[in-house]
């Protein structure tokens, strides 16, 4: 089996991405028409208000010089023979001031349907939709891939994705369209005036293509760097305890100083290469300016091109088409950052689901509870396997006990009821059934966990322990919390089940934190019931209590208990004893204890340290010292 990461299938093809950008487009056209119906009206008022002020030209230079042709209005209106040549200069600036009134109004129109149908529509629907995916991963892709990278493809790869429907698709046709229109009006003034004064276009379609195929390996490495910067940042604050321990405060703001370097040096030469091409662009069209001064102005003297709607109108017709022209490399260059951020935010939507319920699934609205392990392997990494050949199988109520060294594979073994993970070679079954053959939800509503590390959100404790059932009453979860021996210290917080926590519940201790846990498992009244080491952040008297208090809600339901104290163990219907990924021992405490072999050197060692702590209890409560 290979790792699931983020890198390990084919890469996307430009075509392939161009394709579904093309597909996400279609999906909003009827927003992109709007903006683009806008854009043409926009386009049409602006040609217009160029050519009456070439026309307002060509009128007050007839009045000047009455010997000159008379220009010709549009639609073939004539101004009424009392008109004074005041009256016409006067209706030719009302209607330019009309028209620019209109397009101030439309122009509002079009960046609020803009920011609406980017804003507002496709990077919500791409983000939740990149976000339910990783609901469905499975944890090995969180094993595999930093948190940084895919927190980063979640809010900053989105954003640039959607560059491909404003700053490629709208703007490249809108680009198209302008051209179209420029060149039409361009070539209905003087068609060899045109070929002439755009002889240069191919030149910057040739660079345009060159500059777009130069930048495309910088943007993938620019979004590299920024995945190293945001996995830096990410680290810095979940281990600012550790930093601050540690007085590493200085080395650890030139780490990240440097990865903002990289980023900004990364972005620098991207912008630089931009700067030498957009100049490049600008001097060419500069070019035909020359071009139109020069053959446009003979024209002109001869007599044979109208100054206003001839000469004036054409080079603010050559000027826009130039823009426009000149505008490909802002296309080029957001088509390359739209792909480089597209195809990571595809390597999320198209990464393969592990762990998933199988086409007719089996229904198991409750489980009995009966969990066995059938020659069960699994490895991380295919070469290196962390369970062995494991068989084992527990009757439904049973209360099994997992000992074992540090990387012994105790919390993968509890992960594989739940089908965190599946097993690579054998079985695991709940009521002698696959769990693979279950609808994965039901499997995991009838399994109560409390992880070795527990998470709680910035919400309510009572939102926290009802995380599984949003709908228990609250009598439902203070009775998980009073059999967690959590509700005393609950009613000691300044507003009790409705106090909000901090982040990670940061206010409270490593103890309640693991109590609330505790409770949010018992609250679902689950079949199977998993505690991965759930005393290890308790004092021993807290534990005692927990552990006391915990014995009815086992009672009549499988509990999984990673442990380590004889407290716990004495407890077990059975114990299992792990080492390196093999079951070594398996029986009762009293039997594992009367056969030498690696439990009876674990509980030694565990009688070692309840003698030490009997001894510094005494010493403690009296201000003394240990000898």
């Amino acid at each position: 089996m290979t790792t699931q990461t983020l890198g390990s299938a084919p890469e996307l093809s430009n075509a392939t991405l161009i394709r579904r950008l093309l597909t996400l487009t279609w999906h909003y056209r009827a927003g992109c028409i709007k903006v683009l119906g806008l854009q043409l009206v926009l386009l049409a008022i602006g040609l217009s208000g160029l050519g009456l002020t070439g026309l307002g030209i060509d009128y007050i230079r007839h009045v000047v010089q009455p010997d000159t042709r008379a220009p010709t209005w549009p639609l073939h209106w004539v101004p009424p023979a009392h008109w004074t040549p005041m009256m016409g200069v006067a209706a030719i600036a009302a209607a330019l001031l009309l028209l620019s009134l209109i397009r101030a109004v439309l122009n509002f129109g079009y960046s609020v349907q803009v920011a609406r149908l980017l804003q507002q529509e496709v990077v919500v629907h791409l983000r939740a939709q990149v976000y339910a995916k990783l609901q469905r991963l499975s944890f090995r892709f969180f094993d595999d891939n930093a948190s940084g990278s895919i927190i980063n493809r979640v809010t900053g790869d989105v954003q640039n994705t959607r560059l491909f429907i404003d700053g490629v698709i709208l703007q490249g046709i809108i680009m198209i369209l302008s051209l179209a229109f420029y060149l039409i009006y361009m070539v209905s003034i003087h068609p060899m005036l045109t070929v002439v004064c755009l002889v240069t276009t191919p030149l910057l379609v040739i660079l345009s293509s060159i500059f777009a195929k130069l930048v495309r390996p910088a943007y993938t490495l620019n979004r590299e760097l920024y995945d190293e910067m945001i996995r830096v940042l990410s680290e810095s604050i979940q281990g600012i305890h550790v930093i601050k321990g540690f007085a590493r405060e200085p080395e650890t703001t030139a780490r990240f100083a440097t990865t903002v370097r990289n980023v900004r040096d990364q972005k620098l030469w991207i912008i630089n290469r931009l700067s030498v091409f957009s100049p490049t662009i600008g001097f060419l069209t500069q070019v035909n300016i020359v071009i139109l001064l020069g053959y446009g102005g003979t024209l002109v003297i001869r007599g044979d091109l109208p100054l206003g709607t001839g000469m004036v109108v054409f080079a603010g017709l050559l000027q826009q088409f130039s823009n426009q022209v000149s505008n490909i490399s802002n296309i080029a260059n957001s088509m390359q950052e739209s792909l480089t951020a597209a195809r990571r935010v595809f390597e999320v939507i198209d990464a393969p689901i592990e762990i998933a319920s199988p086409p007719n699934a089996a229904r198991l609205p409750r489980a009995r509870g009966g969990v066995e392990f059938h020659h069960v392997w699994y490895g991380y990494e295919p070469d290196a396997m962390v369970l062995r050949d494991i068989s084992f199988k527990t009757a439904p109520g049973q209360c099994v006990a997992v000992v074992g060294a540090t990387g012994s594979g105790k919390s993968t073994l509890l992960s594989m009821v739940p089908r965190f993970y599946d097993p690579q070679r054998g079985t695991v079954l709940v009521d002698g059934l696959d769990v693979r053959r279950y609808e994965l939800d039901d499997l995991r509503r009838n399994v109560g966990i409390v992880f070795q590390e527990n998470f709680l959100f910035s919400n309510t404790v009572a939102a926290n322990i009802a995380f599984g059932n949003p709908h228990a009453t609250r009598e439902q979860i203070e009775r998980a919390a009073r059999i967690a021996a959590a509700h005393d210290f609950i009613g000691g917080l300044r507003n009790g089940y409705d106090t909000v926590l901090g982040e990670g519940g940061a206010d409270l201790s490593g103890g309640q934190r693991q109590r609330l846990a505790i409770a949010r498992a018992l609250l679902l009244e689950p079949a199977i019931l998993l505690l991965d080491d759930p005393t290890a952040a308790i004092d021993p008297q807290t534990e005692h209590e927990i552990m006391d208090a915990m014995e009815g809600a086992m009672r009549g339901r499988t509990t999984f208990v990673v442990a380590h104290r004889l407290s716990t163990l004495r407890r077990a219907d059975t114990i299992i004893v792990l080492d390196r990924g093999r079951v070594v021992q398996d029986g009762t405490h009293d039997a594992l204890m009367a056969a030498k072999g690696p439990y009876q050197r674990l509980a030694a060692l565990q009688v070692v340290d309840d003698e030490s702590l009997q001894l510094l209890g005494p010493l403690a409560a009296a201000g003394g010292t240990a000898p």
